[in-house]
């Protein structure tokens, strides 16, 4: 009664359910209080099994506003196979404008394999990697910078799973048709929903869709495309349903790989950043990347910052005031598709 997570969701139904997902939290002024989180499930016939879901993070809006749209767009008919919607992942803190949980402070997308009998997000989490990631050939879980921080629109995956699943992983984030696409190298035990989706036999696809804890007109479009792009790739729809009449990416997509934590500048103490490169730019090692001023000394010049490794910008702090550990900006290396080594 009082831990794990509960819904009446039938998997094996064809057509269109709507619920929730539901995990008891007695809190103060609601001792038998459930947290409702929404899910869409349609199903017509066997085929491609793909689970769609935003809301990892509470302040990345893009995924959980179109998956929100595609929740009331997309028809049985239309689909082959099955599609799962969770538009809001970790809802409280969707709905705290947070990136972490309220009631735990749990950062879902670090929380992974997660907990039955723990905190509210280690019991969602446990539940995605043990019950839900596995009823699933592919797993997209949309992403953006958040508040802090500004990011350049990419497709992402890891470096997980046997190199047939990896080089399938990249061909579906490559269909995704964004200008840039990246690889991460967190390891089989990453407690990102990756790192989780590989471990239940699933293809991960994420991505960095926008930034800032807002959407633009861009960041939609992009993200309504590359919703659309998978489930064509996949083979769960036959036309798109967020992006009708939206034209094809002009360029093709851009590799980059992220492997070294000496791609990031972080903050060594309080102060305030300045920046001089910004998100797409290409830089050098060398190359400066800002300044860092301390407003407590105000005798002492600011400090510059510069890259130790070159690349392309992928992303930059936006908050001025700095922490120790804050990271301030960061770079990825381009490579070539052929250069991608599977695990």
């Amino acid at each position: 009664m009082h831990t794990g997570l509960i819904h009446s969701i039938d998997f094996d139904a064809d057509g269109r359910q709507f619920g929730h997902l539901r995990l008891p939290y007695s809190i103060d002024r609601s001792p038998y209080f459930h947290i409702h989180i929404p899910i869409c499930r349609i199903r017509n016939g066997a085929g491609p099994r793909v689970l769609l879901m935003s809301g990892n993070h509470g302040d990345e809006y893009e995924g959980e506003l179109l998956l929100a749209r595609l929740m009331r767009r997309l028809t049985p008919a239309a689909v082959r196979g099955e599609i799962t919607i969770l538009p809001m992942a970790n809802l409280p803190a969707v709905m705290a404008a947070r990136r972490r949980s309220p009631y735990d402070d749990g950062n879902l997308n670090r929380a992974f394999p997660g907990d039955a009998g723990g905190t509210p997000t280690a019991r969602i989490a446990h539940f995605l990697e043990n019950d839900l990631f596995p009823r699933h050939d592919v797993v997209f879980d949309l992403h953006a910078g958040g508040t802090s921080m500004a990011h350049l629109p990419c497709a992402l995956i890891e470096r997980q799973g046997p190199p047939e699943r990896f080089a399938r992983a990249v061909e579906l984030m490559q269909a995704l048709a964004m200008p840039y696409g990246f690889v991460a190298e967190n390891g089989p035990a990453a407690p990102t929903s990756m790192g989780a989706a590989a471990r239940a036999g699933a293809i991960g696809i994420s991505g960095e869709f926008g930034g800032g804890a807002t959407v633009t007109r861009e960041s939609m479009r992009l993200t309504a495309r590359a919703i659309d792009n998978l489930l064509i790739a996949t083979g769960s729809i036959t036309a798109p349903v967020l992006s009708e009449g939206e034209a094809p990416a002009a360029e093709p997509m851009q590799l980059l790989v992220l492997d070294s934590h000496d791609q990031a500048i972080y903050a060594t103490r309080r102060g305030w950043f300045e920046p001089v490169a910004d998100i797409g730019d290409r830089v050098a090692a060398g190359d400066l990347a800002g300044y860092y001023h301390d407003l407590t000394r105000l005798d002492l010049p600011e400090e510059p910052l510069y890259f130790k490794q070159g690349g392309i910008v992928i992303s930059r702090r936006l908050h001025t005031d700095s922490e120790a550990g804050d990271c301030l900006i960061q770079v990825a290396r381009p490579v070539a598709a052929g250069d991608l080594v599977a695990p």
